[in-house]
């Protein structure tokens, strides 16, 4: 099993919108900056959105800024993603990433990944 399990992700019309969650049973996310990423049927993984550790720093693809919010929860171990105005175009399965601030923006080493959540956006 991936040490990391989002979860949240269904169906929603355009326009709707949905939060998904990240957490790491048995792992403590306080340890990584965080990273969503996400990857279209016959698509290339894209990176979605990262924060780092503290939760200072986010950064947000070009593609979602403005209609995504990335944030996280120390007390409960969570990662957030906030999705608004959703589109068809943000249908995709949706992973977390865990590691350095660097590996959660880029998607390049990351030390844990998520098994995946489904993200429908259809009318």
């Amino acid at each position: 099993q991936p040490p990391l399990v989002e979860s949240g992700g269904g169906v929603v019309q355009p326009g709707g919108s949905l939060t998904l969650s990240c957490t790491g049973p048995g792992v403590n996310l306080d340890y990584y900056a965080l990273g969503w990423f996400r990857q279209a049927p016959g698509k290339e993984r894209e990176g979605v959105s990262c924060i780092s550790s503290g939760g200072e720093d986010t950064e947000y693809a070009d593609s979602v800024k403005g209609r995504f919010t990335v944030s996280r929860d120390s007390a409960k171990n969570l990662l957030y993603l906030t999705m608004n105005n959703l589109k068809p175009e943000d249908t995709a399965i949706y992973y977390c990433g865990a590691g350095s601030y660097a590996a959660s923006c880029s998607g390049r080493d990351l030390e844990l990944w998520g098994q995946g959540t489904l993200v429908t956006v259809s009318s």
